[in-house]
């Protein structure tokens, strides 16, 4: 028995390796959608702050550089929507446009940011992908913080102190677990070759 696999070319993400299709496509973005509902679930509150920490934010950028812009933006968009529509798979079980909504459009945008950068090669090495980890999630606080200080009514220092900064550390190893998770996956899949 031989096994496949599909020779890595300039302008792929990891999601493009897989044999292409319809069905493909749909079923990479109901399960990056479902990857982040099942990592929202992992929620610690944080004092202070109405915002938990969650799997959220690792799951929404690896959605988005392992299967590029377009389908990065579905999966968020449709996990964004079905969570809106009542399906309680936001942070802890919940859902609606709560304070921390802020956050799942700024994943939404954020994902799609760092598809296209991975579609450019930023998932290939360390380096590239911290800068992309970076800009998403630079992009999530810049949607999530504002959001937070207008739905829960915070100065924007209060906004900051409580939706950004007990944050960052967590967020940090989240990224570097992406950094290099994504680079060995595409070391893996050359050696394959």
């Amino acid at each position: 028995m031989s096994t496949a696999v599909a020779t890595a070319r300039p302008g792929q993400v990891l999601a493009d390796l897989l044999p292409a299709s319809r069905v493909r496509d749909i079923a990479l973005v109901l399960g990056g959608a479902a990857l982040t509902g099942l990592a929202a679930q992992l929620s610690v509150p944080v004092p202070g702050s109405p915002v938990p920490v969650t799997g959220q934010t690792f799951a929404a950028l690896l959605v988005g550089t392992s299967l590029g812009a377009g389908r990065g933006f579905l999966s968020l968009a449709l996990y964004a929507l079905l969570g809106l529509a009542g399906v309680p798979w936001f942070a802890g079980g919940t859902h609606g446009s709560g304070a921390s909504f802020g956050y799942i459009i700024g994943m939404l945008l954020a994902s799609a940011a760092v598809g296209a950068l991975a579609r450019r090669g930023a998932d290939r090495s360390v380096l590239r992908m911290a800068g992309t980890m970076i800009l998403g999630e630079v992009i999530i606080y810049a949607v999530g913080v504002p959001y937070l200080a207008v739905s829960v009514g915070l100065s924007t220092s209060a906004a900051i102190a409580a939706g950004l900064t007990p944050f960052l550390l967590g967020d940090a190893l989240k990224a570097a677990l992406a950094m290099g998770a994504t680079p060995a996956a595409w070391k893996f899949v050359n050696k394959q070759r």
